[in-house]
């Protein structure tokens, strides 16, 4: 009879285990079950034999398990019989709570068992009941020496599986916030860092390309990345292009502080921030980022110094630190940061001068320095022009044409992507595209890719249209169109089974153009000269002149551009041909009629931060709000933005207040100081074609070449306290620029 109880508990717990996962295969053990305990129960009748006792409204199963825990008190210790004891009150807490549950006492232990199976909530609670049985049995047998060690080393030993789930993902989670604290905390001029190995991440140990599908990244409740892929291949110089405010420097951080999954041996850096103001000399803060060198240089001292005292041990481990300096050639190291500052303008003084003493523009070429000195696996550059003058530009350039290693740059300058990127990475609907070649070659295939949209879009409409007329209502008609769009995809699919796409298709929506038109009204005739300085002498007080009987002047035909290096005196000549400067010597002279629109890179003087744009407008030239309000549109600003206060708006749309300013000041010559700072690519052109179009004089200080070269500008050249009219082109003199010092043009062939 024992054998029949032992054979019935099996299948009890056999049911209980497998009966929640197989519901099919779980009612024919449940008849089973039921037919052998009918025969067994009969058989124990006939033989006089105690079986069990169902107890009102209880479980059958909990009531055997007790009498089994009867039987066992007699044969085991007594020590042991107060496990037993305890395991059987916990199984029948358990049942009462399946009573408590269904609200009714089970008529028999197999009406009680289905009610169990059918509650979804009994599942823990049976793993739990078959894990108390489990510890049971292992308590009736003394554990083994080699179980009670690992016990021991094992903290968790204790815990359940699903306790142990809980906590690997509690601790993994407070690791990621620990992470991401310390990355935002971190006051160094570089998101620099490199991730933890784990499990997951040891198979990429050796990877060189990034490959991350499916990421999403969403910030201040705005979804900027929906299950978008990132694919990086070693060697190539990428350009992340998209309008303004989609998530282009966002993407950078996270890849900085491997918010995402960067395989660990890809060192990552990331130059957004100006180097730290203290004593360090220039050229010391750029040497000083190279810590492996630092660490050779003072190993080479103290070995030296060992040698000295006569403990020869040290020979042998001196020419190894000499090999391993050799191999990373710390020799030429200061001539190389030495190079790379004198490219980005520091003359041989600034190099050596306190960082201290320079501005936040010239600490932030210092920190670019630092970037292009370390020359990490895959070097990130976000708008990397902003703080350089033309020759700066021109210079890394030239220097990032010969880049060996992974370069990723978001950048507005249409040039300097076109000669530097071999590939595009275009946001757009919070996805990346991906385009092979520079940024011209990418503007003519997405302008293909939108008129092919555009036709798809046209004909999906024409079909719409077709249904609707034929008896269709609007929601029929997209269904139907809905299922020859999956019945399209399952056929590709089936040609290219490789391609896995488990996204329902939706229907085509109209593709958007991001299109930015800029004006200004032409100008009557005047006749010339019109503006212009005569015989001027200008110094700053306490410092050296500046100019020295500069004579310069303009006529209504005029279209110059000012070049030269930072700190020669550019902005300032600007400032004195609109008078907001007066000579120490000499006179400005304008004709009585001329207006003068200028545009002056700290546009920020000259707006009331407390109005809103349309505010600003209607009190400078008393327009109606209409017509204020057209006249931002006209310019690219947003309609939101026009009554918002202008000290909450981006760089970029203060840029395009004061632009639209320009234009309502109805200007007969226009005087603009950077005036591409802040502004996305498609602005850039539509400001070259806004000047093309202008009958005005125009005179630009800009560090963007294409604007340069589209707008057909004279180069007029600052140096030795004069100005001069350059004999060439723009080419001429990039030349020039490079050979001064000592470069080699790059003439890389554009993909």
């Amino acid at each position: 009879m024992h054998l029949t109880v032992r054979k019935i508990r099996y299948i009890h717990h056999f049911c209980l285990q497998k009966g929640t996962e197989r519901n099919v295969k779980g009612i024919f053990f449940f008849l089973f079950c039921g037919i052998w305990a009918w025969l067994s129960y009969s058989i124990c009748l006939s033989l006089s034999l105690p079986f069990f006792h169902i107890q009102r409204g209880g479980s059958a199963f909990a009531t055997l398990a007790q009498s089994d825990e009867e039987e066992a008190e007699k044969t085991k210790p007594k020590e042991k019989s107060k496990d037993g004891a305890k395991q059987a009150a916990q199984s029948e807490e358990t049942t009462k709570k399946a009573k408590g549950k269904k609200n009714q006492p089970a008529k028999n232990m197999f009406a009680a068992l289905e009610a169990e199976e059918t509650d979804e909530e009994e599942d823990d609670g049976e793993e739990d009941f078959t894990e108390e049985n489990e510890k049971s049995k292992q308590d009736s047998q003394p554990p083994s020496e080699e179980e009670e060690e690992k016990k021991e080393d094992d903290p968790y030993a204790h815990l359940s599986k699903k306790e142990k789930k809980k906590l690997k993902k509690q601790l993994e989670y407070e690791r990621q916030v620990a992470t991401l604290k310390a990355a935002n905390a971190a006051e160094n001029d570089f998101s620099v860092s490199q991730a933890e190995m784990t499990s997951r991440q040891a198979m990429l140990e050796n990877a060189s390309d990034i490959k991350l599908e499916k990421f999403s990244i969403s910030a201040h409740g705005k979804e900027l990345f929906v299950n978008a892929d990132l694919y990086i291949v070693a060697g190539r110089r990428y350009g992340l292009v998209g309008p303004n405010g989609k998530g282009k420097t966002t993407l950078l951080k996270h890849i900085a502080n491997r918010a995402l999954s960067i395989p660990p041996n890809i060192d990552v850096l990331l130059c957004e921030q100006e180097v730290i103001a203290d004593e360090t000399p220039a050229v010391q803060a750029v040497l000083k980022a190279d810590t492996k060198r630092l660490k050779l240089l003072e190993e080479e001292k103290q070995l030296q110094a060992q040698l000295e005292k006569g403990n020869d041990a040290a020979a042998e481990r001196l020419e190894k630190v000499y090999e391993e300096l050799r191999a990373t050639g710390a020799a030429a190291a200061e001539a190389k940061a030495r190079r790379i500052l004198a490219g980005l303008g520091f003359n041989p003084e600034m190099q050596n001068r306190q960082t201290k003493k320079f501005s936040g523009g010239w600490r932030m070429r210092v920190s670019l320095a630092r970037a292009l000195f370390m020359e990490p696996t895959l070097l990130m550059l976000d708008e990397p022009t902003n703080h350089l003058d033309l020759n700066a530009v021109i210079w890394l350039n030239n220097y990032l044409q010969t880049w060996k290693k992974t370069l990723l740059i978001v950048s507005h300058d249409q040039g300097f992507l076109d000669d530097v990127c071999t590939d595009i990475i275009h946001l757009d609907m919070q996805k990346l595209f991906y385009y092979r070649g520079n940024y011209m070659t990418f503007k003519k295939m997405y302008q293909q890719k939108q008129k092919e949209l555009l036709k798809q879009y046209e004909k999906q409409e024409k079909k719409l249209k077709d249904l609707k007329a034929g008896g269709k209502s609007t929601k029929q008609a997209e269904k139907q169109t809905k299922e020859a769009l999956t019945r399209k995809q399952q056929k590709c699919r089936k040609k290219n089974p490789d391609e896995e796409s488990n996204e329902a298709p939706e229907l085509l929506k109209r593709p958007k153009e991001y299109t930015v038109k800029f004006t200004f009204p032409d100008p009557p005739p005047l006749a010339p000269p019109i503006l212009g300085l005569h015989a001027v002498d200008f110094s700053y007080e306490g410092q050296k002149p500046l100019f020295k009987n500069l004579d310069f002047g303009i006529d209504m035909e005029s279209r110059i551009c000012i070049v030269g290096p930072n700190g020669v005196g550019k902005s300032t000549l600007l400032l004195l041909l609109t008078g907001k400067l007066t000579p120490t010597r000499g006179e400005m002279r304008k004709n009585h009629r001329l207006k003068v629109g200028f545009f002056n890179q700290q546009y920020a003087d000259q707006l009331n931060m407390q109005e809103t744009a349309t505010e600003y407008l209607q009190r400078n030239f008393n327009l109606p709000y209409q017509d204020a309000r057209k006249c931002l549109g006209r310019f690219g600003l947003e309609s939101h933005a026009h009554t918002i206060q202008i000290c909450k708006l981006s760089g970029g749309q203060k840029a395009r207040v004061v632009f639209a300013e320009l234009a309502c000041r109805e200007p007969d010559v226009l005087i603009l100081d950077e005036p591409t700072n802040n502004l996305d690519i498609e602005s850039i052109d539509a400001l070259g074609d806004a000047i093309n179009d202008y009958k005005g004089a125009v005179i630009i200080v800009s560090h963007d070449a294409r604007l340069i070269t589209e707008t057909n500008c004279h180069l007029w050249v600052v140096e030795d306290q004069t100005v001069n009219q350059i004999d060439g082109d723009f080419e001429d003199y990039k030349r020039e620029v490079l050979e001064a010092l000592g470069e080699v043009l790059v003439n890389r062939p554009r993909e």
